[in-house]
């Protein structure tokens, strides 16, 4: 039996999109296949929690971040021996991957990598554009989120280990993400039950565009004056942005729902009409959309969704089909989409219907996991 040694400081509890990624791919694995190496997250009794409740080993380190220094490498190459794993997974390749000649050392048979919107941005700068051609070069599979982060992953790895790069995404789990989960009754606690809503459902930073949500918010009321803008979730942005919401005389029409636990999510995500998050990319490119599975998600609840023009964010709408992409600093472009969905019924229900279908077809945990798999 071909064991796999997941290597990674992406994983539950500690919260994140990789970690969500890395998590449901493991767990569609068989259980006695896998054996996680992972770093310790700040909570240690929540973490021994999480860890009892898997069906795999689940080994961890005292750190709070595994880097590829000869402890951690060392560490790593022990477990590996110990559980008879013929290959390793890095949940996220940069900067792990460097362990890679090590372990293949140690016995590792396929070492692959994931790749995210940091791997995409580390190709931007000189000094960690060479780190990630080591990477490339001691790992057999690097996966790509779609085709921003792939060309500038394979612009800096080299051509022959862009040659070896596959595509794997996140996926959605449409059971759990679906029309019927329970939007009307959070509209109705929220005392939205009979207005347009717009939500948004993410971290809040300032890559993921609230404040332009915001912002747009005056023309959006001028054509539909009951409209409430719903942002869910939590981040260091959320004073800066009420005090936006203050200054730009929207704050009765912007409801902030804090943190929502991880099962209420699809239900929020229902109580919109409309989902829209028009990220953008900053810091030269170095702060990136890698993918965007919040617009997959929505669309799995049956939403159009308007999208940012960040990264990778395109790759996870079809234009004019499930939903739009805007620039995401665009106030016009945005205000104008939000509108068109937020006045015409049959185009969102179209979208919502095509969203869910796309899903459906593509974007399935299991499809997915298949795919990983075969490549393990």
């Amino acid at each position: 039996m071909n064991k796999t040694l997941i290597v990674t400081n992406d994983f539950p509890p500690r919260p994140g999109g990789i970690q969500t990624f890395v998590h449901n791919m493991a767990a569609r694995m068989p259980a006695e296949q896998i054996v996680v190496y992972a770093s310790t997250w700040r909570d240690g009794a929540e973490v021994a929690r999480f860890d009892a409740e898997q069906p795999f080993q689940v080994v961890r380190d005292r750190t709070t971040m595994l880097l590829p220094t000869p402890r951690v490498t060392r560490r790593a190459a022990e477990i590996l021996r110990a559980e008879g794993c013929g290959s390793v997974w890095y949940g996220a390749a940069a900067p792990l991957g460097l362990t890679a000649p090590a372990l293949r050392r140690a016995g590792a048979e396929r070492l692959l990598g994931m790749t995210h919107g940091h791997e995409a941005a580390w190709a931007q700068l000189p000094a960690s554009r060479q780190l990630l051609r080591r990477i490339g070069a001691g790992t057999d599979t690097l996966t790509y989120l779609g085709e921003y982060t792939r060309s500038r992953i394979a612009a800096a790895v080299g051509p022959d280990a862009a040659a070896r790069m596959r595509q794997v995404p996140p996926g959605v789990d449409e059971k759990t993400f679906h029309p019927d989960s329970g939007g009307a009754e959070v509209r109705a606690g929220l005392g939205l039950s009979s207005r347009p809503v717009v939500v948004c459902v993410s971290r809040l930073v300032p890559r993921k565009g609230q404040d332009t949500l915001i912002r747009a918010l005056p023309g959006v009321l001028a054509a539909e004056p009951d409209t409430v803008l719903l942002i869910v979730g939590d981040g260091p942005y959320r004073a800066d942005l009420e005090k936006l919401a203050a200054s730009v005389g929207v704050s009765a029409s912007v409801r902030f729902t804090g943190a929502v636990p991880w099962s209420e999510l699809p239900a929020h995500y229902g109580a919109g009409d409309v989902y829209a998050m028009p990220c953008r990319t900053r810091r030269g490119g170095l702060d990136v959309e890698g993918l965007g599975i919040v617009y997959l998600e929505a669309s799995a609840t049956g939403l159009p969704v308007v999208a940012g023009d960040s990264g990778g964010a395109p790759d996870a709408v079809l234009e004019g089909e499930t939903g739009y992409v805007v620039p995401g600093r665009d106030l016009a472009a945005l205000t104008d989409r939000l509108v068109t969905l937020l006045q015409d019924p049959s185009l969102r229900a179209r979208m919502g219907e095509r969203g869910r279908a796309w899903v459906e077809q593509s974007w399935r945990w299991d499809l997915l996991a298949g795919r990983l798999a075969a490549l393990l």
